[in-house]
């Protein structure tokens, strides 16, 4: 896989990990705490994976440019700086929910995890939103 590629790699584990997520979600709201327990253990992974090959990915090519124009680029701008910021704070938000569930603290650990999930969901989805921008609608030009 050429480094050119990975763009496309990590918009499918984001998307991946926003399904796990919500699947872990319904699991979850329905009582079923070993279903829970496989999508979000899955989503982690997906997420570490994501994490590995962004870091790769940026080390070799550097920030991806936004060939928008115009009122979207502030809209872009925006959007990617919240992502950002979410993302920073996922970091830490995950180990330190599922550390609460694995030591059985689980009234604490759904309290924590009503923060964390829908910021984990926003930085999927909005992650997603950002490559379809700066690759397929406003991929730049060059110049």
């Amino acid at each position: 896989m050429a480094i050119n590629d990975f763009p496309h790699l990590l918009a499918v584990l984001n998307l991946l990990s926003v399904i796990l997520l919500s699947m872990g979600f319904v699991f979850i709201r329905s009582g079923q705490r070993q279903r829970h327990k496989a999508a979000m253990v899955s989503a982690i992974v997906v997420s570490a994976l994501f994490l590995v090959f962004y870091l790769i990915y940026h080390f070799n090519a550097g920030l991806a440019k936004f060939g928008g124009e115009g009122i979207v680029r502030p809209i872009y701008f925006t959007l990617l700086i919240i992502h950002v910021l979410a993302a920073v704070a996922i970091v830490p938000l995950v180990p330190w929910t599922v550390a609460r569930a694995l030591r059985g603290r689980f009234e604490a650990h759904r309290r924590l995890a009503r923060i964390t999930w829908p910021i984990w969901m926003f930085v999927g989805i909005s992650g997603v939103v950002v490559y379809v921008m700066t690759i397929h609608m406003y991929p730049y030009a060059g110049g």
